[in-house]
Formats: structure tokens, sequence, C-alpha cells
């Protein structure tokens, strides 16, 4: 029997709960009669250059304890070709009458080892594929924030690669429960500039997640004659400004010496050191005031489908503007908070729901400001709840900011000649996640949640533009944009 005990072990039962056979999964294996199908079959993917060797460590392991064919090292195979190859076979089978094929179908659980760049690669192939059922995915803290994993009960300390761990950890994912997450869709457009490029510039080479914001290609209906339109989506946070500098500064000083950046501890300091001498502690001295938010663009909410824009005003000092969807950022730390019942009435804010619809906009000045979420009720400046947001950039304020989606960055190039830059983020649909206890998250429909105010009417009256880009706002881009082909060089691209 399984059973739990104060060091959150839990038992995983016989390993045949969690195999799948060959024919399953390569479609020209011979196939094989089970006298009962398993109740959690998963399929394993795990970045094998994730939290310095562990990801290795962990494939191997999986590898030992289950079929190897269920266990993926995304470094080899990407998760939209496996998952498409599978359910492409279960459509086969199931067309035989292959009960084992639908049971193992209705029953598949997904487990992602990596940073959170790999877990929202994951996320977004799930979404983009639109699987039905959609299989709950499950999250291995394997890299240096690890906000996806920790936001649903994984923990944020990378884990123990050994075979008593792994099985640990395969029972709590048989014992999880499910939960839905929103996901955001993220659109950049600018007019073409007289000259100099604005592509992304990733740190030495593209973010691993920059499937999450790439060039729309010309057959598609986002693409603009004149125009330079990117897309993308998230499912924990997308910021600009200050904080997003400092991880930009953390990932190039990985890639030039990755060596240095193989124990989760020793990263975590260096972010820290970066942040101090980047200016993050004094950005009064060292950050031009023309690239705090309110100077360089103009920000606008709708919070509510259908409503109206209203213009956000940012207080002058904010230096770095937050979009959060989970309550995890930076590692653990939780920049919203519960708002109490005055706040809640006066400000028309909620506790964070990771399903409702709303996106937590918040704000803050530096480092220090960033400190005030080591007190038990400390958060950052809440400046809304928002259904979609804009930011409409000021011509010519500056001439590159930085962004962050997932804990990925780039420097992002920003035309002199040009005042239509516009950043637009806007609620996508949901896919399910697998939670641990205990799980920060919370949903909507959860009865032991906070008190959620009632939605209301809202404001009939939409903006023409309301359904501006709608054809295009469809998927991440997640299940074929994430890899570059071989003959392109990331050097031309930069």
């Amino acid at each position: 029997m399984d059973a739990t005990n104060g060091s959150g072990y839990k038992s995983c039962g016989p390993l045949t709960d969690y195999h799948i056979p060959d024919y399953i999964l390569k479609p020209d294996s011979d196939q094989v009669i089970l006298d009962n199908a398993p109740c959690c079959p998963v399929v394993v993917f795990i970045n094998s250059r994730s939290g310095g060797q562990l990801g290795s460590g962990l494939i191997k392991t999986y590898r030992e304890l289950l079929n190897e064919a269920q266990v993926f090292d995304l470094s080899e195979e990407s998760p939209d070709k496996v998952l498409q190859r599978l359910y492409a076979n279960f459509e086969k089978l199931k067309s035989n009458g292959d009960t084992l094929a639908i049971e193992i179908q209705k029953n598949l659980r997904l487990i992602v080892a990596g940073g959170d760049g790999t877990a929202s690669w994951l996320l977004g192939v799930v979404s983009d594929l639109k699987l039905s059922p959609s299989p709950p995915v499950a999250t291995v803290p394997l890299g240096t924030g690890n906000n996806l994993p920790f936001s649903f009960g994984w923990g944020k300390k990378n884990p123990a690669t050994d075979q008593n761990a792994v099985k640990s950890f395969l029972g709590l994912v048989k014992g999880a429960s499910e939960m839905n997450i929103d996901s955001w869709h993220i659109i950049m457009r600018m007019q073409v500039p007289k000259e100099g490029p604005c592509d992304p510039i990733a740190p030495l080479e593209l973010p691993h997640s920059l499937h999450a914001f790439h060039r729309v290609s010309g057959s598609d209906s986002l693409n603009v004659e004149g125009y330079h339109t990117f897309r993308g989506g998230f499912w924990n946070y997308f910021s600009m400004g200050m904080d997003a500098q400092v991880s930009y500064g953390f990932h190039s000083e990985r890639k030039k010496n990755p060596e240095k950046f193989k124990n989760q501890l020793t990263n975590q300091g260096t972010y820290a050191k970066l942040g101090l001498k980047q200016g993050w502690f004094a950005p009064s001295l060292t950050h031009p005031s023309s690239r705090n938010i309110a100077q360089l663009a103009k920000v606008k909410i709708m919070k509510r489908p259908g409503g109206r824009w209203e213009e956000l005003k940012i207080p002058s000092s904010i230096r770095s503007i937050i979009c959060l969807n989970l309550p995890s950022f930076s590692g653990g730390f939780n920049p919203w908070g519960t708002p109490g019942t005055r706040k809640a009435q006066d400000r028309d804010l909620t506790a964070p729901y990771v399903d409702d619809g709303l996106i937590e906009v918040v704000g803050f000045r530096d480092a220090w400001h960033g400190l005030v979420l080591l007190a038990p009720n400390g958060h950052g400046t809440r400046l809304a709840q928002a259904h979609r947001i804009r930011f409409e950039f000021h011509k010519g304020a500056a001439d590159h900011t930085f962004m962050r989606v997932d804990g990925e960055p780039w420097k992002q190039p920003l035309p002199k000649d040009d005042e239509t830059v516009v950043v637009e983020i806007s609620h996508l649909r949901q896919v399910t996640m697998l939670a641990n206890q205990p799980c920060k998250s919370k949903s909507i429909d959860d009865p032991t949640s906070p008190s959620h105010r009632g939605e209301g009417d809202g404001d009939s009256d939409s903006l023409e533009d309301e359904d501006e880009w709608q054809e295009g706002r469809k998927k991440f881009g997640a299940a074929d944009t994430f890899k570059l082909p071989d003959e392109v060089e990331i050097a031309h691209l930069s």
C-alpha cells in the first residue's frame, strides 16, 4: 500500500503501474497482452543540459526503472515529435479495438525535468497540439528559479537522481491532483526601422524557450506589410525592465562559462552578485530614468473580456514590471500576495488564482524593494489585475529594453524613429497541471481559496480593435518553432 511518511517520501508501488509497452511507443513493435492496464502510465521528458550533471543522471535512472523508450532526452528529440507520433499511434490502435491503448491514453501523465524554460516548452507543445484528452503535467525542479514546480508543490531544490528518489517522485505523481492553469499569448509589432535590427537579441545564443517569442512567417494571419510582428506565450510571467537585464547578464555569463554553473546554490549566489554589479541595488546611480517603465511606455489594461481599454498609471520610480500568472517569481516569492479585505473592496483586487483568466501586474523600484517579499505579508507594488494588457512604447524613449518570459531573457532593440511599437498580452487557453501538496497555486473553484468577487457584467461597448489579431491568437508556436533548422546560423539572427 502506498504511504507517505513525514519526510515527504511516497511509496510508488509496483513499477508496472507506470510502464508503457513498446508497441504503444513504437508503431512497428509487436503487440503484447497485459492482464491489467497500468494505472499511471507516464512519458518522461528530461533536459540533459539542466541542473549541471543532474539531467543526465535522471535520464539514466528513469530508463533503468521504466521502459527506456518512454524516457526522452530533450536535447535529442523535441516533445512535439514524440507526442504527435504517440497520439497518432493511439488513434490507430484504438481504431483496431485495442482496449489497452484506450486505457493508457486515458490515464497518461507527463513528467518534465528541467528549468522553467523547459517546462514551458512542453506546456506550449501540449497546448498547441490540443491533445484529447490533454495529459496533465508534473514538473521536476532542475533549474535555477524553478517557479513552475514550486507553484504546484514539487519543490524548488534540484532533486536527487538515485532510484529511491525517482521512485518516490513517481509515487507522488500517481497521487497528485489535477489543476487547470491559464496560458497567455504575447504579440509584439513594430514598423520596419530605417536602420538596425529589431529581432530579439539572446544572451550569446537563442534562449532555451524562445519558442515563446519569435517572428511570425509571411503567411501568418498576424503578418502585416511594413511591420515586424513577433508572437508567443507564457505560463508563469512576462517581465520587462531591470530584473530582466540582470537575468540577461546571468544567462550571458552562464553561456560563456558553463563549467562554473553546475550547482544551484552557486548559481543563485552568482545571480545576486550580478544584480549588485549591474546596479539593481542602486539603480538611481546606474540606471537611466528614461528606461523606467512610465518613461518607456504607456500601459493600458482591459479588466474583463470585451471591456474598454484603460490607461494604467505607473509610478515614475518603477523600473521593473511583472505580469504574473503563478504565485511564484524569482525562486519562490509571491510578489502579489493576498490583498486584505479593504484593498479587495477599494481597488477590486483578489487573491492570485491560476485559472481565473486574469493576470496580476506588479511593479518594483529596485532590489531593495524586492526584499519586502522576505516579510510574511510582503508584496510588490500592486498595479492591476487584467484580462489583457498593452504596452505602447514612446517614440525614441530608448534604443532597447530587456524582456523576460518564464525565466528566459533577451535584449529587445527598439526603433528610434518609430512610435508604434506595441506589446500586447492576452488570455489564450488552459492546460492541466499535476499538483502535489502543499500546493501554492489556488483555483477559483477551490472552496478553500479566499472568497472571490463576482465577475459582473463588464463593459459591453467593446473597442473596434477587440478582435484585432484574433485569428493569430491561437497558439504558442512551441510545436514547430522551438529549434532552429541546422542550416541557420545563430550569429546571423543576432
